[in-house]
Order: structure tokens, then sequence, then C-alpha cells
């Protein structure tokens, strides 16, 4: 079959173009997210089972089905073909829904010359059958999380990108609900992507061009995309003149992106630019609707590389779209939550100032920038915080915005700055041509208007909370230090807004009864805690100030003054803390123990003890070679060993003691000067006095806190699944030239790593929470294709207590007069 554009495929294709999308639910209200090509009004309603199985829908003898919850709204033209709708089913008389049950609900259309049942909105004469349902009765359906926080489920993951290295991980939950549909408590409760659902500065040459065909049918005309005339003879492109797998200049020298930096030009070669294009990514990623088969390279490109390059990215796309239906039953059965990342955007999204200078500095840049927000926050923010989208709502008034741009063929310069406006956009200086920013405390943050919309949210079930942070568009950039210096992930106002007023919040609701929140998880969408070798990476990068090359200053541990305040502020109200993360594309599980010093005028002061453990999955599908060596027990040959910090609110004054052949060396190190201060301790071995290469010679120069990082080992791998069709026969990571390497490679121990996994993998979440016996802890199984045997599933457990240790031996104080220049007693 040849390529056929969307235009003439379109008449042919089903009302639904991606969707119904499950996305933010609680005992009063559920929403759904769904992408149309024709305008409609669309009814919502949720239904009871019997005995709670999803089986078959609860009737009554005289009234027959009865909802639990309703509702209708309208969809939004964001083009002439595109329409776009997440809509909330609400509470009828009352009545909510439970933990234990499962619900199933269904969608209704009509547009005045026609309805749709969802079945029939789902499927066309000329394609074959579609269903979104686990069960004969073809509705979809969800369990809220249990009432017992040891049965709840949560699934997380990040970076998917569809040309990835292997097979998408993520339809192996479509396996889990279809094998523990009919039981609440066993099915999973919901789902959070944790950034990067979609790659908008690498994309397939292929895909793009599919992209760029469908985003110019769906929206049904032409973005002209500005350029600054300083820059280039045009004034204006359409996304149409920019070819697939030529677009790392554009992207560069015309955007100011930075994907495509430090010979890395291959990454931004087909960079998304216009609004259709990052609509249409979305929904490729979501459904195979608007899939068709791609041309062969050798139709093409003449050259023999170029051919050979086109066919592998063909290949890699098609192993995603062989799952795709499992994707789109997956995420209309289980409420899924989603946050961004950077390539959401694109690479280095908002990374430092210099960053935003010099993207939002450019017309295209800005206008590219805007689009991808834009995109997000229809196609993921929506269902994230529906009630910012209701009538009178920022939200509400950025969709109907968006509708007037699309419906002004982009023209309307005044709905583009209010589109700016309501996602947080700062305006740029008439002088200059920067971007605004404004001072928040010690650090600068982009100049944002007060009617833009929060990304950040919180979710509550009966005994969990789940706090999303935004820390890509409350970034804080330090007033004194260059412009790529690190930054705060979170301003002084965010760290209030995200996580001190929501923490309270829950509080609050527990204390007068309102809930009952024992565990508490913040959703971080980079890394706290990374391997060494990354940190040690980061580190020369900033050195050598190639801050773009590896996202320097995108983990919270680059900042540490940044780093200290998120562990200070999480540990103001919560003695423990769950960190669910991604980026890094690896899975791995880090426990950090941490002990805060109360103010005291002795030395024997109390220090409080807290614990927090970071739960990573990365990638769904995205393996690259290094995660594929780190996965296996080459990686043993380099261990993580356990780190201990220690920090001082003020600057201390402190001693450093050596140790050689058994002989002490105690000298003043004076007093540090930054604020705080943070400093790594190294244990001195066999000693309990001076167990530390640090001291101090008075008490008030105790630090403030410690903490001990420690990596949860990885346990044994264990096949869960067999014989399950989710991946091709043929894998693309080796050559069939080289099976015996690959069969070598593939053994089952050398692929039992023991500290992360770095093959697609997808985490569940679950809590061992035994308040009558004191054994609290959180469990993390990540699931991944074992290589060694196709077509199956491996899981590798890692478990960590929420137990709260007794500190470490405290850092010596020394008197004066025992402070030399020589050994002191061996």
């Amino acid at each position: 079959m040849s390529w056929i554009p969307l235009s003439d495929r379109l008449p042919h294709l089903p009302l639904i173009l991606a969707g119904p999308i499950l996305r933010h639910t609680e005992p009063e209200s559920i929403t759904i997210w769904l992408a149309l090509q024709k305008s409609c009004e669309v009814r919502l309603t949720v239904y009871e089972t019997e005995a709670g199985e999803g089986i078959r829908i609860k009737e009554d003898a005289i009234s027959g089905r009865s909802p639990l919850l309703a509702g209708i709204r309208s969809t939004i033209a964001l083009g002439q073909n595109l329409h776009i709708v997440a809509i909330t089913a609400r509470s009828i008389a009352g009545q909510k829904l439970v933990p234990g049950q499962v619900y199933v609900y269904d969608l209704y259309f009509s547009n005045g010359e026609r309805r749709w049942t969802l079945e029939q909105a789902l499927n066309a004469e000329s394609l074959s059958r579609v269903s979104v349902s686990y069960f004969d009765h073809q509705h979809p359906s969800f369990s809220l999380p249990p009432a017992n926080l040891n049965q709840l489920q949560i699934f997380h993951g990040s970076c998917r990108k569809t040309h990835g290295g292997e097979s998408d991980i993520l339809p192996f939950i479509d396996t889990l609900i279809e094998r523990n549909c009919t039981q609440a408590n066993s099915r999973p409760h919901q789902l959070f992507f944790t950034g990067d659902q979609i790659y908008g500065d690498d994309v397939a040459d292929p895909l793009l061009m599919a992209l760029t065909d469908a985003g110019e049918t769906l929206l049904g005309w032409e973005e002209e995309l500005p350029i600054d005339s300083s820059r280039s003879p045009s004034t204006h492109l359409v996304p149409r003149q920019l070819y697939p797998g030529e677009r790392s200049q554009v992207a560069e020298e015309l955007g100011g992106f930075t994907a495509g930096l430090h010979g890395q030009a291959k990454r931004a070669k087909s960079h998304l630019f216009g609004l259709g294009e990052y609509c249409a990514a979305y929904l490729f990623s979501w459904s195979q609707v608007l899939w068709t088969e791609f041309p062969e390279g050798q139709q093409v490109h003449r050259h023999r590389k170029a051919v050979r390059a086109w066919d592998q990215e063909v290949n890699a796309l098609q192993d995603l779209a062989h799952t795709l239906w499992r994707v789109r039953r997956l995420l209309a059965n289980v409420p899924t939550y989603m946050i961004f990342d950077d390539h959401d955007v694109s690479d280095d999204w908002y990374l430092n100032r210099a960053w935003c200078e010099r993207v939002l500095g450019c017309a295209l840049g800005r206008r590219t920038v805007q689009n991808g927000l834009l995109a997000y926050g229809l196609f993921q923010g929506w269902g994230n915080t529906p009630e910012q989208f209701e009538l009178g709502q920022p939200g509400e008034k950025l969709l109907q915005a968006a509708a007037a741009w699309s419906a002004s063929r982009g023209t309307n310069c005044d709905v583009e700055t209010s589109i700016a406006h309501y996602l947080g956009l700062p305006d740029n200086d008439p002088t200059t041509g920067l971007p605004r920013f404004c001072q928040d405390g010690d650090t600068l943050i982009l100049d944002r208007h007060p009617a833009a919309l929060t990304w950040n949210y919180t979710v509550r079930g009966s005994q969990h909370e789940i706090v999303v942070l935004d820390t890509r568009t409350w970034r804080g950039y330090p007033v004194d230090e260059p412009p790529d210096a690190p930054p705060m992930l979170l301003s002084e106002t965010a760290f209030d807004r995200q996580l001190r007023q929501p923490l309270q919040q829950t509080d609050q609701w527990n204390q007068t009864g309102q809930a009952a929140i024992k565990a508490t998880l913040v959703i971080a969408p980079t890394n706290l805690v990374s391997l060494k070798a990354i940190d040690w990476v980061q580190h020369w990068n900033l050195r050598q100030g190639k801050v773009f090359h590896n996202d320097v200053g995108d983990a919270w541990n680059i900042n540490k003054y940044a780093f200290s305040k998120l562990l200070k502020t999480l540990f103001e109200q919560r003695d423990r803390i769950v960190i669910l993360s991604g980026d890094i594309h690896y899975g791995s599980t880090v426990c950090l123990h941490y002990w805060e010093r109360q103010p005291s005028e002795v030395a024997a002061s109390t220090e409080i003890s807290r614990v927090l453990v970071q739960l990573t999955s990365s990638a769904i599908k995205n393996t690259e070679l290094k995660t594929r060596i780190i996965h296996t027990k080459i990686k043993s040959l380099v261990p993580e060993w356990s780190q201990d910090w220690a920090g001082w609110d003020t600057p201390p004054h402190l001693l450093n003691v050596r140790s050689i052949l058994g002989f002490k060396w105690i000298r003043p190190l004076g007093r540090l000067t930054h604020t705080p201060t943070v400093r790594r301790l190294y244990r001195i071995p066999g000693q309990t006095k001076f167990a530390w290469n640090v001291a101090v010679s008075h008490h008030r120069d105790l630090p403030h806190w410690r903490y001990h990082i420690d990596w949860i080992a990885r346990q044994p791998a264990q096949v869960v699944y067999e014989r399950l069709k989710l991946v091709p026969g043929e894998r693309y990571g080796f050559k069939r030239v080289f099976s015996w390497l690959k069969l070598l490679w593939n053994n089952r121990w050398l692929q039992d790593g023991r500290e992360v996994v770095g093959l697609n993998n997808i985490g569940r979440v679950q809590f061992v929470w035994m308040e009558e016996t004191a054994e609290i802890g959180v469990m993390q199984d990540l699931y991944w294709y074992a290589p060694w045997r196709s077509g199956s599933v491996a899981s590798s457990r890692f478990y960590a207590p929420l137990e709260l240790e007794e500190p470490p031996v405290l850092i010596p104080i020394i008197e004066q007069k025992e402070i030399k220049t020589k050994a002191i007693e061996k």
C-alpha cells in the first residue's frame, strides 16, 4: 500500500480520532477527553454494575439503567476537522462513587444532523472493528483507589518516543487490566505519565511527513510561522516548506533551540514547529486512527544511507503502531494523569535563563513554544484540572481564544497575545526583544500574566495524596550568576504554592474528618538523585560551559541550595515521602534518610528523623545503548555507593580530619561562605570519635541537617507473563549477522543486573502499611520485556522500608586545645 494523504482518507475515518481517555476521577465526578473530526455535543453517563464486577450494568426493574453521574459538553473547534472536548460527569442527586466497585461509562454524540453511540463513533465501515472495552457490553470501565492503602496500585512512567529504541512497554498495562478487569481492587487504579509524552524536538522523518500532512488537514489552514527579518530574508514559512530531516539549521539558527547543539544536529532534524504538528503528534501517539502506510525509503531518497535511515525509522514507528489499539483501550479504562517535561515542547525547555532568552527572543522560537504549550494544555492539561476549564475560568477562556485564533487562520494577533497570557508566556521587552523576568526571592522568574493557568495539581484518594509539580514554568534563575547557571527548579513562590499549600490543605481535611490520608507521593518529573556517572558528566559539562549537552540543571542535586530547600520543605509537614520520577531513561529506587537538628543551646540536641524514597520509571519507549549496558551485570563493576551529606543554614567553622596508617591529622578549614552550606561527608573506617572526615570545635557548628542516600537493590527478575503478542517477531536492536552475539548478550544471567532497569519499563507502586506491626514500606515493580524469551515480560522488584531510622554518629566536637596540624593519637 502506498502513502495516502489524510485529506483523502478523512471521510472514511470514524468520528473519534483519539480517545476516549479517562482523566481526573474522584467520587463526585469523572472526566473523559476526546478528539473528534466533527463538532458535536457529547453526553457522558456513569453506571453501577452488578456485584461491582463490571460484567453487567445494573438495571432497575422499573426505570432500567439509572446513571450515577452525568454530564454534557460541546466540543471546541481547534480546526475545521479537529474538535476536542474534556467532558465531566457529575453526581446526580448527591450519589457518589465508592471504592471496591467496577463502574462503566457510556458516551453519546450528536451534531444536529446525526447521533452516534460510542460504538458507532469508534468505528468506520472501511476499517477493522475497534473496541475500548474488556466486556461484552462494550463499555469502558474503571474503579476508584481502594479504601485499604495496601491494595492501591499506581502505575507511572515517562519518555515515550514514537521511534525510540525497542518496543513500547505501555501496552502491557492493557494486559494487566484485561486479566483483572472484574476485580476492582486488583486492577490498576491510577496511571501517571511523568513527562515527555511526546518529543517535539526529536521526531522521525517519516512521522514528521505524516504530522505535517495531518496538521494541515485537521486545522484546515496553513500556519504562517514568523521569522525574524534579521535572521532570514523570508518573514514567514509554513510547515510544509520545512522538509523532514532538514530542520536542524532552522531550529537552531531561526528558533534558537538547543536540541541540535554540540554535534547532535540529527536530534532536531525533524523538530515540530506548527500547532497542527504538535496536535497531530498526540493523536498519533494515543490512537491508530490516523496512521497509514509510509512510503519506502527509495521512494523518498536517492542515496543509500538516507534510504536505510528512513526505512529504519519506519520499522521503529511500525513497532509502536503494532500495539496502539491496546494503548488506546487501556487509556479508556484507567484514570490517567499527566505532567510535562522538556520534550513535550522541546529539549531543554526553560532549562536556564540563557535558553529562555535565546528561544523566546526569536519569533519562531516563541511561536513554537506557544504552540507546544497550547497543545499540552488542550491535550494533557485540560484533563488534569477540568475545574480550570469551567465557564469563566482561565482554561475556558484559553479554549475560546484557541478556537478564535484557528478561525482567523492564525492571523488574529490580539487573540494570539491572549493565548500567550493564559499559557503563562512572558511578554517580550520592546527595547531588548527578550522575555521579561521578575524577581522572586533571590531568583528571577518568567513574568507570567495573573490569568495564567496553573499546571501543577494534587490528586487525593481514600488514604493517599499525589502532589504533581510543575518544575518547568516556575523555575527560579539565579540573579547574580551567569545566564546558563543551574536554576532552582521551583522558585520561592512555587515552593509555597505547589508544596506547602497542598500539604496544609490535606492536613486540614484530615483534622476535620474529610479525609484520612496516610501516604504522600510527590511527582517530580526530573530526578532528585541520579547515577554518579551522570552527576560527574553534568558537573564536567557545567565547568566546560556546555550546559545544553546533557541537560545540566534539570536534576535537583545539581543546585545544592534548591535540593536542600526541597528536602526541608517536604519534611516540614511529612515524615515519610515517596517521589515518583522519570526523565533519565532507566528505572531505580533510592532511599534517603534525613535528620534535622532541633535548635538547642547544648551539644546533645535532638535530631528528628525523616525518610524519602525516590521511585524512577523511565523510559516507556526510548532504550539507548548506554541504558542497555547499565541494565546488565556489567554495571556491578562500578556500583553506586552510599552517600552521607550534611548541611548548615549558616556558614560553620569546620575542621578537616585525615587518617593515614592509624594516625589522625586535624586542621582548620576556616568558615565556609555559602548559605546554605552543603558538604559531603566521608566515613573513617574503624573509628568512633573520629568517624567522619569533618569535625567542629563547638556544638553550634554542628550540622543543622544530615542525610544518607542508599540505592535499593534490584531483586532477581521474575518472568510474570509469557507468550504475549506485544512485540513484533524480529527486534531491531541487533542485526541478524550478529545473532551469536545477540544470544550471548540476551543471556538471562547477564540481563539480571543489581541496581537499575535500563530497558523500556513501566512501574507499579504498592504500599505495605501495617501500622499494627510497625511495618511500613513501598514497593516498585518495574516491568520490561525479557530479551532471553520472546513475547515475555519480566518484573524487577524494589522494596524500600519507610521506617524512621536513628541518626548515625554525630560529627565530633573537638576542643580548640586538641586541634593540631601534626599527627595525634594513633
